[in-house]
């Protein structure tokens, strides 16, 4: 009897033993996670990006490419205003695409290596093996990282990430802020490691071609990308037309149709003074109306084809943000001078005060100076300056630019993501 009592209680120890060793702890999975990088070739997944930060939710399509040592493809689709961004990095350096406009842009940049981005793998996984304190949880196919949230905002302290316990894979990320309220969530359709390209996939030419076949083809650099199972990828992308930059000294970025925006408080060659927001009215109109095409250090601008953007040129009316700072109210909005951008103006007073300057300029070659990427959810601005600071950004092809002395950088975002589904008055 005590024989058998024996034999049975070694048995339960050994199931015990075993059902232990087949659990992974967070160390664990986070040395699996930093040989998957270490061993990284390429990667191909497609997502859908859900923005929580207005009245009603914001959704993108986003496309995501890497092939080893440092060429991505990032396009994001605003399906319902019909509006794409394409940020694409090759040997010639980062380019920002828009495809059915004829534009395109190039400058010197390390993006994303000094970016973090919340759909790109390498951006994910630093946040888990950066995080001491993260916290690990499981489900039925999932490991759930608790890690802080490294991003370009103040906004997002916390994230989840969902990775596939076979091999890895991210299937989701919720990003939250301090109320613990998901702001962005990240659901991904599909996820490959080890993705076969074209040869020529990550070309600008390729980009910007397949961009204005059709419709439904439109910026699909992935036609020719199969995933490791040997099918071809489908995914589809449309336009886009913003661009992101670099803060390194001496990289910039362009954003399609802007103007060359100089260090905050130099003069510009007709006199007016980006970023000074007590500016007389006829300086303010001396720099909406400037458009002379140029080029900044260690950054050079393309722009070609005219009829597509002239085709989309005209009046938009005047848009407000939704969101105003407390303690600010709108001073007033004077004309500007019409030179053919359809520029208007709005001046905003109180506790921060800031102008913000929006047109729809012509096709031109732009460049901008030095600067610092800012997301403003589901789009990139570019912010320069020091002192005074201006926001530069587009949307729906119309240019904005937010310049000031004393408003936080926190709040030029808030005010800049509440403008994105504003449309004209």
């Amino acid at each position: 009897m005590r024989r058998i009592s024996w034999m049975l209680a070694m048995v339960m120890c050994v199931t015990l033993l075993l059902a232990g060793c087949g659990k992974k702890s967070a160390d664990d999975v986070v040395k699996d996670l930093s040989d998957v990088v270490s061993d990284l070739n390429s990667y191909h997944g497609t997502a859908l990006m859900t923005l929580h930060t207005g009245d009603t939710p914001q959704e993108y399509k986003v496309d995501i490419s890497y092939r080893k040592p440092s060429y991505y493809r990032i396009a994001m689709t605003n399906e319902k205003k019909d509006v794409t961004q394409i940020v694409l990095r090759n040997d010639e350096g980062v380019f920002v695409l828009t495809p059915s406009l004829n534009k395109s842009f190039r400058f010197k940049s390390d993006w994303p290596n000094n970016q973090g981005q919340v759909y790109l793998y390498e951006t994910l996984v630093r946040s888990i093996i950066g995080d001491a304190s993260r916290q690990l949880a499981t489900d039925d196919k999932s490991y759930v990282f608790d890690v802080a949230a490294n991003y370009n905002s103040h906004a997002l302290v916390r994230q989840k990430i969902w990775l596939s316990k076979n091999n890895y894979a991210p299937t989701q990320v919720q990003v939250s802020d301090a109320n613990a309220k998901v702001v962005v969530d990240l659901k991904f359709d599909q996820f490959a490691f080890d993705t076969k390209f074209d040869k020529d996939s990550f070309d600008m030419e390729r980009n910007m071609a397949s961009g204005k076949t059709s419709a439904g083809s439109e910026g699909s650099p992935s036609s020719g990308a199969v995933d490791s199972s040997g099918l071809p990828d489908s995914s589809g992308t449309l336009e886009g037309t913003t661009g992101v930059t670099s803060s390194g000294s001496g990289q910039g970025q362009g954003t399609v149709g802007n103007d060359v925006q100089q260090p905050a408080g130099e003069a510009k060659s007709d006199g007016a003074v980006t970023g000074d927001t007590s500016k007389p009215e006829a300086a303010a109109n001396a720099e909406a109306q400037q458009q002379t095409p140029s080029t900044a250090d260690g950054a050079t601008g393309t722009s070609v084809g005219t009829d597509a953007a002239e085709a989309v040129l005209g009046e938009f009316g005047l848009i407000e943000p939704s969101y105003t700072p407390g303690g600010v109210q709108i001073k007033d909005t004077p004309e500007l001078e019409d030179n053919g951008t359809h520029a208007v103006m709005l001046r905003y007073s109180g506790t921060y005060n800031y102008t913000i300057v929006e047109a729809r300029p012509k096709d031109r070659a732009v460049a901008l100076s030095a600067g610092e990427l800012v997301d403003i959810g589901g789009s990139f601005a570019v912010l320069t300056g020091s002192e005074q600071q201006t926001m530069t950004w587009m949307n729906d092809g119309i240019e904005f630019r937010i310049t000031s002395a004393d408003l936080p950088v926190s709040e030029m975002i808030q005010i800049a993501a509440s403008i994105q589904d504003q449309s004209g008055k």
